[in-house]
């Protein structure tokens, strides 16, 4: 499908999240990795800023600067963090990524860079000790039934299991902390709010528009047949 801009925005603004994820992944992740309450953060590819709330729950005393490329996540996110002064919000490519940071927090994003990638790209902007945690999608089998094997295909070639994302860690130059795989209840809460807004749309959706909610809605049913098989990794990570 060729991507409409227009339509993927109508279907996704104001949305509370772009990918799976809770406040108890981030909690998970930088308790793992000793992150101290005046610690400098990054969220890399924030989307609209779902995870920023979560990291300065792990340092009420530090600074999260949360950058993203897309233009109405950027505005959506300073909006609603306009009178934090711990928080900056940056228009920024993630593959570069400057200052440094104890930890750099990349939710569902990783895999437009590549594992290894990223992760060599972003070693140089953490600071002596600092983590990388990341998730991605990932198969939870050997053999994928048909229905999420070719769904996957078409949207993330690359994609592993828990061990291949272990290898491209290691292959990057660093160590796994730990991993979790995230909660059904983390996909929950970025697609129950997709449900409410195709229900409201549908009825007077063009057939651009229709087919960006064919998408997600066929994303949501793969994951909801199929969730033993798929699903998202958090990786906790430090160069070694």
């Amino acid at each position: 499908m060729t991507f409409d801009p227009d339509a993927f925005f109508t279907l996704h603004q104001d949305l509370p999240r772009e990918g799976p994820g809770e406040a108890a992944d981030v909690a998970w992740a930088t308790e793992l990795a000793g992150i101290g309450p005046k610690a400098v953060l990054a969220d890399i590819a924030c989307g609209p800023g779902a995870d920023i709330g979560a990291l300065l729950t792990a340092a009420p005393q530090g600074q999260v600067t949360a950058l993203d490329k897309t233009a109405q996540f950027v505005e959506q996110a300073r909006s609603a963090w306009k009178d934090d002064e711990r928080v900056t919000i940056l228009k920024a490519d993630m593959a570069r990524v400057h200052n440094n940071y104890d930890m750099i927090w990349c939710a569902g994003a990783v895999y437009f860079l590549g594992v290894t990638e990223a992760l060599l790209a972003w070693r140089r902007s953490l600071r002596p000790g600092g983590v990388v945690a990341f998730t991605d999608v990932c198969w939870f089998t050997d053999a994928p039934s048909e229905h999420p094997r070719n769904f996957w295909e078409k949207q993330y070639p690359a994609m592993s299991d828990e061990a291949g994302i272990r290898a491209r860690v290691e292959a990057a130059g660093y160590e796994v902390l730990g991993t979790r795989r995230v909660s059904d209840q983390a996909w929950e809460n970025y697609f129950a709010p997709i449900d409410a807004r195709i229900a409201d749309l549908r009825p007077k959706a063009d057939a651009t528009l229709c087919a960006v909610l064919d998408e997600a809605e066929e994303e949501a049913a793969c994951w909801r047949a199929h969730r033993d098989e798929f699903g998202y990794l958090l990786s906790v990570v430090r160069p070694k």
